[in-house]
């Protein structure tokens, strides 16, 4: 496997990372950060990994939102944080699209809500409860939630390894 070139000239500190295990390891590496806008890509680069469990792309989205990815063969799970983050972005429309879910009217905005398969890591050793209860939370950014959730399934330590490549 080749390590991607990770580009942020923007500064906001958005990036794609693919997790996935090799026998007893997991391995974490960054995505080009254009990919954090081209949902059909990270689909793409993930089903590119060798997997016992399926790889697992984690986007985080400036201070607004995360997404989770789970490819397994031909199998796709997706999780949203906030489905009011589709009416600012793409990639979030993207994945409610894929969903079937529609975007949220305006009346609707003033709340925090996720989407998707909250059970997408509960094999992994993280549950629903949990998941929502991280996704819930407003004191945290997409990355110290998506770095709690490495934490939680084992691969923090390569997860921060892969986020600090970052500078």
């Amino acid at each position: 496997m080749t390590e991607l070139e990770l580009s942020d000239d923007d500064g906001s500190g958005d990036f794609a990372a693919v997790a996935y295990r090799e026998e007893n390891y997991w391995d974490v590496y960054l995505l080009p950060v254009a990919l954090t806008q081209d949902f059909k890509g990270v689909l793409h680069a993930l089903r590119q990994q060798p997997s016992i469990s399926g790889a697992i792309g984690l986007l985080s989205i400036g201070d607004d939102f995360f997404v989770i990815v789970r490819v397994y063969g031909d199998d796709v799970s997706l999780f949203l944080s906030d489905v009011t983050a589709s009416v600012d972005w793409q990639v979030a429309r993207d994945v409610l699209e894929y969903l079937d879910i529609d975007v949220p009217d305006d009346e609707d905005l003033d709340q925090v809500l996720p989407a998707g398969d909250m059970s997408i890591l509960a094999d992994l050793g993280l549950d629903e409860m949990e998941l929502g209860a991280l996704a819930g939370d407003l004191d945290l950014y997409p990355d110290e939630v998506l770095a709690s959730i490495a934490e939680r399934i084992g691969f923090q330590q390569a997860f921060q390894r892969a986020v600090d490549t970052m500078g």
